[in-house]
């Protein structure tokens, strides 16, 4: 069996040693960095299985923000790759998926749609280099990745500085509740600023997203950018990202001309769950090859179970989506807050795709375990994941109907 098994998987690279030779990636260079990076990699089988009885674990993570570059992977998975292969292809930086948990369908999708670009916009001043590398945009979600080369620059792209005007309004320990406000001069040169972007020229005023550093093999890291709530814009138009560099004068800006062919499946249910006490509205879902979104209004104090009491409480109330085949797609940003849950919530959370589209989605809610005095989650296993305490009665299942 370990001979058949070496003998696929030689199989495997050299088919994909022939795919990636025969694709118009842009040079020699990128391709053979491609494959000796793959070469490189160890590629142990882990699956974690779910249990179809009983809901598994969310593994532990504050506010993860899931990006990668994207380059020929609808050349790459044109040919038969064993899932093994391709969860390798796919955190591979420069071939690797904007999201993870996207399938390889939901990718060729993507980039047939319009949704997964390539600049790659290269920006000089005051030998600092950006270099606008990937673009995704479902018509709910902006996401961008940029590389950053220069000599001597700190090893973190994002920057530490805080503006004069900057309010704290929630700090995690008193070395954070006053901003870090330092002198231009003062600043460390190459730190890249909170982005500006323009849409047809018009500033775009973004609510609700985040920026920082996505690590990189070869121990380098890249500024990821992610906005959401954007249904507003159009289906094309121009995009301009102005970025500022710390001690560099001039502003770094790219252009890109966005056109998305087919944009998000929208569902809006209105419908209402509630155990008489705790109830949520399911607003809005969106669905498309590249993420699901979830839209609702949360009222009500938050159920407690018997563990959930005297030094310990319940969380505020969290969603698992699960399609009509048992599968669950992954929340992308997870919060966790130091304080009791609040009595009402909007929540607007971004999910891994579904494969395709399901019959049905049905919506799961479930708490964790906080310890109140300091507010560490319970209950980790030896992977370090949480248990999730399911509120089964709180359980919704909503239709799919594509049109």
């Amino acid at each position: 069996m370990a001979h058949l098994r070496r003998q696929t998987e030689c199989t495997e690279m050299e088919a994909i040693e022939n795919m990636i030779g025969d694709s118009k990636l842009p040079n020699e260079q990128l391709r053979d960095r491609i494959m000796s990076q793959i070469e490189e990699r160890s590629i142990p089988q882990r699956s974690r299985r779910r249990s179809k009885s009983k809901p598994s674990l969310l593994k532990r993570t504050a506010i993860a923000l899931s990006a990668a570059s994207l380059l020929g992977i609808g050349i790459i998975f044109s040919g038969y790759v064993s899932p093994v292969m391709a969860a390798t292809l796919k955190n591979i930086p420069v071939i690797g998926v904007l999201f993870k948990g996207t399938s390889e369908e939901a990718v060729r999708t993507a980039i047939d749609q319009g949704i997964v670009s390539q600049p790659n916009l290269r920006v000089t001043h005051d030998g600092v280099t950006l270099t606008l590398t990937n673009l995704l945009y479902d018509g709910t979600r902006l996401s961008f990745l940029v590389e950053r080369e220069g000599k001597d620059l700190p090893f973190n792209t994002t920057s530490p500085y805080d503006k004069e005007d900057t309010k704290i309004v929630y700090a995690a320990s008193k070395e954070y509740e006053k901003p870090n406000i330092v002198p231009e001069n003062e600043k460390l040169k190459g730190y890249i600023e909170k982005p500006i972007l323009l849409v047809n020229g018009q500033e775009l005023q973004l609510s609700t997203g985040s920026h920082g550093d996505r690590p990189l093999d070869g121990g380098l890291t890249a500024f990821a950018v992610q906005y959401t709530r954007l249904e507003h814009l159009p289906d094309e138009f121009e995009l301009t990202v102005q970025l500022k560099v710390t001690r560099v004068k001039e502003i770094f800006e790219f252009k890109i001309p966005v056109k998305v062919e087919n944009k998000s499946f929208v569902l809006k249910p209105g419908v209402t769950q509630s155990n008489g006490t705790f109830s949520y509205t399911v607003k809005e879902l969106t669905l498309s090859p590249v993420s699901t979104r979830l839209v609702l209004d949360s009222k009500g104090p938050v159920p407690n179970s018997s563990e959930q009491t005297g030094k310990y409480h319940a969380s505020k109330v969290y969603y698992e989506l699960v399609d009509d085949k048992g599968k669950v797609v992954e929340q992308s940003m997870f919060g966790y807050f130091h304080r009791l849950p609040e009595s009402e919530y909007k929540n607007d959370d971004l999910y891994s795709p579904f494969e395709g589209t399901p019959k049905s989605i049905t919506i799961r809610p479930f708490t964790l375990t906080v310890k109140t005095k300091d507010w560490a989650v319970m209950d980790l296993d030896q992977d370090g994941e949480h248990d999730r305490t399911y509120l089964t009665d709180l359980e919704l299942t909503i239709p799919i109907k594509k049109q």
